[in-house]
C-alpha cells in the first residue's frame, strides 16, 4: 500500500502542548507525521508550523484540515500533496550542500529552494540590457519574459509581483548586485512569510560568500 504525502502548514498557539494536540488531532484522522518545521514565532503569541505527514490511500485530507480546525486557535492555512523529495529539507542541510562545490553553490541554492521552501521552482534572474536573462533555473520554472523588468532593480529581498496568468506566490532576494536575483515561486499558495524572505536572503547571501571563497 503507497502512502500519500501531503504538507500542512499551520497556524496554532505559540503554547507549550499545541503541537502536541495537533498532532494528535492528526494522527486520529488517519495522518502518519514525518517531520515537522517550525516557520515563523509571531508577536500575536501564534506560530506557524509545516507539517509533513503520509496518509493511507482513501484517507482525505479535508478529514484532516478538519481535526486540525476544531481545536481552540489553530487554523490550517494550506494543504496540498508533496512532491519536493519526500522530506523537510533543513537550512543547515542546504549550507553543507553548498560548500561541497563552491564553484557551483549559486545554482545548487536554486536547486535545492524548492525543498528549503517548498516551492514549486526557482530561478537565478539577470537583468541584461533590456531584458531579462535566466541564469540557471529548475525544470517546473514558467517562461520568463524579457519584459519581466519590473523586478529590477532588487534593492532587498521581498515579495514580487507575479503575473496573473501564472497563480502563483513569489518572493525574491539580491544575489551580487541589484541586477542579479534569485526567485522562488509557489504555485497558488501558501502565502510566502517574512520569515521565510528572510531566510532566503540569509542562504543566498550565504551561497555567495560560499562561491566567492573558492
Amino acid at each position: 500500500m503507497s502512502l500519500v504525502p501531503y504538507l500542512l502548514r499551520v497556524e496554532l498557539p505559540d503554547v507549550p502542548g499545541s503541537l502536541g494536540a495537533v498532532a494528535t488531532a492528526i494522527g486520529e484522522a488517519g495522518g502518519d507525521i514525518d517531520a515537522i518545521e517550525i516557520v515563523e514565532h509571531r508577536p500575536d503569541g501564534t506560530a506557524v508550523d509545516d507539517v509533513l505527514l503520509e496518509a493511507a490511500p482513501g484517507v482525505m485530507p479535508d478529514s484532516i484540515v478538519s481535526a486540525c480546525n476544531r481545536l481552540d486557535g489553530v487554523r490550517v492555512l494550506w494543504v496540498s500533496r508533496y512532491g519536493a523529495g519526500g522530506t523537510l529539507f533543513l537550512d543547515l542541510e542546504a549550507v553543507e550542500a553548498l560548500t561541497e562545490d563552491p564553484a557551483t553553490a549559486l545554482d545548487k541554492l536554486v536547486d535545492l529552494s524548492p525543498a528549503t521552501f517548498r516551492s514549486d521552482w526557482a530561478a537565478r534572474l539577470a537583468l541584461v540590457g533590456d531584458g531579462v536573462k535566466v541564469v540557471h533555473s529548475t525544470s517546473a520554472t514558467p517562461d520568463i519574459a524579457d519584459g519581466q523588468t519590473d523586478w529590477f532593480p532588487l534593492g532587498k529581498a521581498g515579495r514580487l509581483e507575479a503575473p496573473g496568468e501564472w497563480d502563483a506566490v513569489i518572493a525574491a532576494a539580491q544575489v551580487e548586485s541589484e541586477r542579479d536575483i534569485i526567485v522562488v515561486g509557489r504555485r497558488g499558495g501558501p502565502e510566502i512569510l517574512d520569515s521565510e524572505i528572510a531566510r532566503l536572503q540569509h542562504l543566498t547571501a550565504l551561497a555567495v560568500s560560499i562561491a566567492g571563497a573558492r
